[in-house]
């Protein structure tokens, strides 16, 4: 019984944890005067893909190159399919009224050159240094667009779910609750659940492509789903992509400079092209400024399930 205990109470601290993050980052964002999708792109989702570069870097350690890869990849394709789908079936989600063009930008320009280095045959030092050097620009820019916005005292309208009256310290309690507790939620449903999937004769191979896949992408998908409950579909948006080129950038960066990681073959044919597909389903949210629906959302999902189907078999 207690790997069923350990794996609702995983279920809770992320529920609780995601909460607070969005909680956190819209009073951060009113506080500091600047966009919620700002602080999103970055700490939020720094914060979601914290599981995602623990697990790179230990499989580098391990040397298995393959499953550092297969996180990353798998929790991109899972991060649009599955965790924008399931929070669009329970809430329309405004994303018309979000402008993410510049930073979906960013996230085609991180795929492409992600896939373009991995052609190499290899994530090394030099591709490490380039993806750093990509995700530092990236930074830059972010940074440079709050400090204009604050230069310009742009007026902050009021988030729903914001609280004008919260103190600082409030705030940064929430951020860090979430930040930490995201990762731990995560790990102790994955862990547990692992132990369950094998208690009943299911191979290790099944899963990791399932399990690990989306047990990494568990913190973005709590953090979308209390945000499309509060209707903050701009922490929906920016964590998804901010969480993607994290990974992509970021994860497999560091992770190159602790040890080389080879691409599987598989990789190049398959995974890395539906990667890429799954980015390119928001060109109608992103440029056509249409809603995430829950006709959209069984979409998604329904796709996820196919690409686990495709895997599997």
């Amino acid at each position: 019984m207690m790997p069923w205990v350990m794996s609702g109470l995983g279920l809770v601290i992320l529920l609780l944890a995601g909460d607070a993050l969005v909680k956190g980052a819209v009073n951060l964002a009113l506080r500091l005067g600047i966009p919620a999708l700002i602080v999103s792109l970055t700490i939020v989702a720094f914060g979601t893909s914290a599981p995602e570069l623990l697990i790179a870097i230990k499989a580098v350690l391990d040397d298995l190159p393959g499953l550092a890869m297969g996180n990353v990849v798998g929790s991109n394709t899972a991060n649009i399919m599955l965790v924008l789908g399931i929070p669009a079936l329970l809430a329309r989600m405004h994303t018309s009224e979000c402008d993410t063009r510049k930073s979906y930008n960013f996230m085609i320009a991180a795929t492409l050159l992600f896939i373009a280095l991995a052609f190499r045959g290899v994530f090394d030092w030099l591709a490490g240094l380039v993806l750093l050097g990509a995700l530092g620009y990236v930074l830059a820019d972010q940074f440079c667009d709050a400090r204009n916005h604050r230069r310009a005292e742009k007026a902050i309208e009021a988030p729903e779910g914001a609280d004008e009256s919260m103190p600082t310290w409030q705030i940064l309690v929430l951020v860090v609750m979430g930040l930490v507790g995201l990762p731990i939620g995560a790990s102790l449903l994955v862990d547990n659940a692992t132990i369950i999937a094998k208690a009943y004769g299911i191979s290790d191979t099944v899963i990791g492509l399932t399990l690990v896949a989306i047990g990494t992408s568990l913190p973005e998908l709590a953090t979308t789903v209390m945000a499309a409950l509060r209707r903050q579909a701009d922490v929906v948006l920016g964590s998804v992509i901010g969480s993607n080129m994290f990974n992509l950038l970021a994860i497999i960066g560091i992770s190159s400079l602790i040890g080389p990681i080879d691409v599987d073959p598989a990789f190049l044919n398959f995974d890395l092209w539906v990667m890429l597909a799954a980015s390119l389903f928001l060109v109608p949210f992103v440029y056509l400024k249409m809603d995430f629906t829950r006709i959209w959302g069984i979409f998604f999902t329904a796709l996820y399930a196919l690409y686990l189907y495709v895997v599997l078999i």
